[in-house]
């Protein structure tokens, strides 16, 4: 039998949902990054790598016990930080590169950098930033990956999870 939703639990949902991307966005505008780019090619590409390798672990994971029908845990709200913290450590990557000449072209603030990470992400470019340089077509490349196979199938599986829950709710014979 279905239990109903914990009123605090679906809060701290909601609280996490808008309380990540902020904590994120405010680190991502404030903190220094002029540890990490190309001063500091080894730690860069270091915590780069580890970051990415760690969401993309946590997000087969999650989109693992979506597709596997386990109702444990809150997925939703673990997909969504793992996809804007990918968004926020690939415009960290692009902040970095832009201070490497000749690698971008137009970009030249954090602004700058979350917004070419976003139409990446969204694969509209506009084309008013562009990589010039190897490095930051490799790191485009990336990402383009990146978001194609993992942000993507976590978003698919939260999507068929809801449609499934949506159609049990929907049910005529539903005892409850």
């Amino acid at each position: 039998m279905e239990q109903p939703p914990d009123r605090h639990s679906a809060l701290l949902v909601w609280l996490l949902l808008a309380g990540v991307p902020a904590v994120l966005l405010t680190a991502f505008f404030t903190l220094p990054l002029g540890v990490f780019g190309p001063e500091h090619p080894a730690l860069s590409w270091t915590l780069f790598i580890v970051v990415l390798a760690g969401l993309a672990a946590l997000l087969v994971r999650q989109i693992g016990l979506v597709m596997g029908g386990s109702e444990r845990g809150r997925p939703a709200p673990v997909i969504a930080a793992a996809s804007f913290l990918a968004l926020v450590a690939f415009a960290a990557a692009y902040a970095g590169l832009a201070r490497q000449p000749g690698e971008f072209i137009g970009l030249h603030t954090r602004l700058d950098a979350l917004y070419f990470t976003v139409v990446t992400m969204a694969t509209v470019g506009y084309g008013d930033i562009t990589p010039s340089g190897q490095t930051a077509r490799l790191v485009v490349i990336l990402q383009i990956g990146y978001t194609l196979v993992f942000l993507a199938a976590g978003f698919t599986a939260l999507s068929q999870r809801l449609r499934g829950r949506w159609q049990h709710r929907q049910r005529p014979d539903r005892h409850g």
